[in-house]
């Protein structure tokens, strides 16, 4: 084999070991990716089930339920971002900041019934905060004033 010859399959091995590593790192990295989705997303095409994601919108008026069960708290509530809903129900206790009308994210899963079971639960962190995905969101469903808010009406 020539001098040339070796260095091309030189290259070549080492492109191919490359590509296999960036394959490889590439497929686990979206292993655990986390998408933002929001309640009429939801209602037009549900994600797979079983995979995590956030789930973003305000807290509808009045649909917020909090108990104990065995002695652990728990909190149901629906999120919505003005067209559709969904419910959420979470085993902990909720941020100090959490109340109706506010703007949250919470990361889980959808169950077996179409509700969503949320691991973690944030809320905004002052009066003039929302998450981007959130606004993003509500200026596409047409629930966002442009002071800055959602649109009167919307809990908001």
């Amino acid at each position: 084999m020539t001098r040339k010859r070796r260095r091309l399959v030189v290259v070549f091995v080492c492109a191919l070991g490359v590509g296999s590593a960036a394959a490889l790192a590439l497929n686990a990295f979206s292993d655990n990716l986390v998408f933002f989705v929001s309640p009429s997303d939801i209602a037009a095409k549900a994600p797979t089930s079983g995979r995590s994601f956030r789930l973003g919108g305000l807290v509808e008026t009045g649909s917020v339920r909090r108990g104990t069960e065995a002695g652990h708290p728990f909190a149901s509530f629906r999120v919505t971002d003005g067209k559709s809903s969904v419910t959420v129900s979470y085993d902990g206790i909720l941020p100090d900041l959490f109340r109706e009308g506010q703007g949250i994210v919470a990361l889980g899963h959808l169950t077996a019934g179409g509700g969503f079971q949320a691991s973690e639960v944030l809320a905004k962190h002052d009066e003039n905060y929302m998450p981007k995905e959130v606004v993003d969101s509500l200026k596409r469903s047409g629930h966002w004033n442009p002071e800055g808010g959602p649109t009167p009406g919307t809990g908001g």
